[in-house]
């Protein structure tokens, strides 16, 4: 005998409106989970009960794929690349001041420093702290050479529209940007976690590709921030093929730690550049309230 399982047929309005509310409370693999609290254990693996009961985002962004969220100052974010072939792009924009936004150049050139992990500041076009790498177990990192693009993607893998089988960086960043208020033009050069490079001494740039599952990066936000994320291919893989995993996002709000980044106490002793990047910050924020 042959069971059969009836569905609501999606003919009629009140059919689509049944079929519609049977998908309440289902999951897949990479979605956003709503509110954060409901994530899996997965995502919030490691966290205090203090941090998940402050999560404000919670999410599996799959490989190809974007996702962008204003986050208030203080808060804390972390990705992780949960099965080691993650290639996450970045841009953080400040929120309710969108013209100011990361700047990779500066953040790489202000700190003396060409290779992010824990304790780098990530600066803005002001001289800025927009946030600071607070820990890191994957120091794979690329701040000088960018996303993909459209041209280069279909040279390679035979597209790269944000749509495509192998959407571009830019072209995802694109479409995150415009969501939040933001042109094509906004779209500058974007931090690259997970994949790593090295500059050699004779200055070509060597791919080092991925730490490995489960590695871990959290940056602590100094202002409120616009963040963009694609995880997409960086423009050094090697691989013929467009190929790469999911990387899992949480944030939760930690004012607690501005005052220990200051203070020295999360990172090490603030070196001298981020320390004043920190104060214009403040300075920024001070003067704004006082008007």
């Amino acid at each position: 005998m042959t069971q059969t399982i009836e569905t609501p047929s999606t003919s009629t309005t009140a059919g689509a409106r049944a079929h519609a509310r049977e998908q309440h409370g289902r999951t897949t693999d990479t979605m956003r989970h709503v509110p954060a609290g409901t994530a899996p254990a997965r995502l919030t693996a490691g966290l205090t009960e203090a941090a998940v009961a402050r999560l404000s985002w919670a999410e599996s962004v799959a490989f190809g794929r974007y996702t962008a969220l204003p986050l208030a100052r203080g808060t804390r974010l972390r990705l992780t690349d949960t099965d080691g072939d993650a290639c996450v792009h970045v841009l953080l924009y400040r929120a309710g001041a969108l013209h100011e936004r990361l700047n990779v150049a500066d953040t790489v050139k202000v700190p003396w420093q060409a290779y992010p992990t824990a304790g780098h500041p990530l600066l803005s076009d002001a001289g800025r702290l927009m946030g600071t790498i607070v820990a890191d177990t994957s120091a794979r990192h690329d701040a000088l050479t960018g996303t993909t693009t459209l041209a280069g993607n279909a040279a390679r893998y035979g597209a790269g529209t944000a749509h495509s089988p192998s959407p571009a960086g830019r072209e995802l960043l694109t479409l995150a940007a415009l969501k939040q208020g933001l042109a094509a033009r906004d779209v500058a050069p974007s931090l690259s976690l997970f994949k790593g490079i090295r500059v050699d001494p004779d200055g070509s740039i060597r791919f080092t590709g991925a730490a490995g599952a489960g590695a871990a990066v959290e940056i602590l936000l100094q202002m409120d921030t616009v963040v963009l994320l694609a995880n997409t291919a960086h423009p050094l893989d090697p691989r013929p093929e467009f190929t790469g995993t999911a990387v899992d996002v949480v944030a939760w709000h930690a004012p607690e730690d501005l005052r220990l980044l200051e203070d020295g106490l999360l990172t090490g002793p603030l070196a001298a550049e981020h320390r004043q990047a920190l104060h214009n910050t403040d300075h920024d924020l001070t003067a704004r309230t006082a008007r």
